[in-house]
């Protein structure tokens, strides 16, 4: 909970905020008594393990059996009560926040068109009450006041309404959503998915809140990501159950972790693969592999490559390595090997599986044709040579560090043999 400072203060504002849009006679006392209590309410609903937007409308519905009747409540309910967010550190607080003043809205209008039909208001007024009052709860609280993007949808997933948010989020006119299926701009890919949890979980159990994270199609044809927090909101006195959907656009944060992924798997002078990127390739091929699969390790040392750095500086030596490191993928990779640098002048390339003796021989040998025709760098020709280490192992039960040992190993019988050569060594299951 926050604070005891933090919490009074916000029960203050909220009384204050009430008392300027609604003429009331409560007293002081029981304004701070039922505040107070709905304010840790609120925050216990916020900050909960299980979100249920739910709780919201039993907020709404106290405001109303209080007699705030004012159609500003909500409104001003949700401004204050928005402050809360600050305080959580949930990662999708904002989308709880919005899901949460949306069902208090609902609910206290609904609350309140009830108590005026009873006291014989003619139907025809209670019905134009109740439809300004999902207005007011769908458009003026959170469409308006709002930068997430929000849709309500019937239950077999067709929208009803949505805001500006959600048809900027897709690049269409607002007017051309109503009535869609969510499914027209979510990925083709995805759309399974999401029917699986959303009628495999939530319609079935006609309660709770499901998060998605998935890929959308925009209008213009591309694809971005979005994030989405859907509630299923129950119908009450004459209102079909629904969806509450609250999301936004996650495509730059996407972005960035992909390209943080990528750059933690690459190398960062080359762009070739790293050491973590090659034991996890390693590590899918021993996962997925039967039984007599075989792979091939071709680890790659350049002859004497300091005295490069030595005579033309560190600036043209690595030029040099650029330029190898693109011969060597560009040697290799149609046959669907992967090439990787694992730092200074090692290299090494992994052939999957199906792989034998006579295979991996022939890629040591196109890795190695790689260094027949010098490097040309800032008006130098740059002769390099490489020995090469190469083993052919089973795969099935494999240790990915272990596969580089022993390659690293036969790197070493290379070098021992001359230079600018490769030995190959083969595994056996009892190896």
């Amino acid at each position: 909970m926050v604070d005891d400072i933090d919490s009074a203060a916000l029960t203050r504002d909220w009384w204050r905020a009430l008392t300027a849009a609604h003429d009331t006679t409560i007293s002081v006392e029981r304004w701070h008594e039922l505040l107070s209590g709905l304010v840790k309410e609120f925050w216990a609903a916020l900050d909960a393990e299980n979100f249920d937007a739910d709780a919201g409308a039993l907020i709404g519905e106290a405001l109303a059996n209080a007699h705030l009747v004012d159609e500003m409540v909500p409104s001003v309910s949700a401004q204050v009560l928005g402050r809360l967010t600050q305080h959580c550190d949930r990662p999708d607080a904002v989308l709880r926040m919005a899901g949460l003043t949306a069902t208090l809205g609902q609910s206290h209008q609904r609350e309140v068109a009830r108590a005026r039909a009873e006291q014989g208001l003619p139907v025809e007024q209670t019905v134009a009450q109740r439809e300004r009052a999902e207005q007011d709860a769908r458009f003026r609280i959170l469409f308006d006041n709002t930068a997430v993007a929000i849709a309500i949808g019937d239950t077999d997933g067709i929208l009803l309404d949505a805001n500006s948010a959600l048809a900027d989020m897709i690049g269409v006119p607002i007017g051309s959503l109503q009535g869609i299926s969510v499914y027209d701009f979510a990925h083709p890919d995805d759309r399974g998915e999401i029917r699986d949890l959303l009628y495999d979980n939530l319609v079935p159990a006609r309660e709770g809140t499901v998060m998605l994270d998935q890929r959308l199609v925009r209008a213009d044809g591309s694809v971005g990501w979005m994030t989405f927090a859907i509630t299923y909101v129950k119908g009450s006195r004459g209102h079909s159950d629904h969806l509450l959907a609250i999301g936004a656009d996650i495509t730059e944060q996407h972005r960035l972790q992909e390209e943080l992924h990528r750059q933690a798997r690459h190398d960062p002078l080359t762009g070739l693969a790293n050491r973590r990127y090659l034991l996890e390739r390693i590590q899918d091929l021993v996962s997925s592999a039967k039984e007599g699969d075989q792979a091939g390790l071709c680890f790659a040392d350049l002859d004497h490559f300091k005295q490069v750095n030595d005579r033309y500086g560190h600036g043209v030596g690595d030029k040099v390595l650029v330029e190898l490191a693109h011969r060597l993928h560009e040697a290799v990779h149609s046959d669907g090997c992967l090439v990787s640098r694992l730092g200074g002048d090692e290299f090494v390339a992994l052939v999957p599986p199906p792989a034998d003796a006579d295979q991996v021989s022939v890629v040591a040998n196109q890795l190695l044709s790689v260094f027949s025709n010098p490097v040309n760098v800032d008006g130098y020709d740059i002769s390099v040579s490489a020995s090469i280490g190469a083993v052919v192992t089973p795969v099935v039960g494999a240790e990915a560090d272990t596969l580089l040992d022993v390659a690293d190993a036969g790197l070493y019988y290379a070098k021992a043999n001359g230079k600018g050569r490769w030995v190959l060594q083969t595994m056996r299951e009892s190896d």
